[in-house]
């Protein structure tokens, strides 16, 4: 694992209806807030809202394909969701390695999801470990 402390990296994605529909056959999850514009209209957030699944997802694919990349798995996600992720936000999330374990491929990154206009969306912190080629290593 080639991560040092402060490292940071990032990905976005502009989320739409079919990653909506995609996600919702994928998982069941037919929330009105997702597909009823009248009932997401009638609640706080005034318009349709992703699944947190897709939020979050970006982060899984920033930490497997990203940093630190290839063989990462989350060993733990502490988050909270700040705002709603609406359909046609463009969300950027990013990642920095705050410490690296001394004799583990295992570091923690400091979290967040932002929107288009700069607002934080997701924010927190997770550790992470990389299996290292094929070594089937403990963690």
């Amino acid at each position: 694992m080639n991560v040092t402390v402060g490292q940071k990296s990032t990905r976005s994605m502009t989320l739409t209806h079919k990653h909506v529909e995609s996600y919702a056959k994928l998982t069941g999850d037919y929330n009105p807030l997702h597909f009823d514009e009248a009932f997401a209209a009638g609640t706080k957030f005034g318009a349709l809202v992703v699944q947190g699944g897709l939020t979050t997802g970006l982060l899984h694919a920033l930490v497997a394909m990203d940093m630190p990349g290839p063989g990462t798995v989350f060993l733990s996600q502490d988050w909270k969701f700040t705002a709603p992720v609406l359909i046609g936000d463009t969300i950027t999330a990013t990642a920095e390695v705050l410490s690296v374990h001394e004799s583990k491929p295992v570091c923690q990154l400091g979290i967040r999801i932002t929107r288009q206009t700069g607002e934080t969306v997701l924010e927190g912190e997770a550790w992470c470990y990389t299996f290292e080629g094929n070594n089937g290593g403990s963690i």
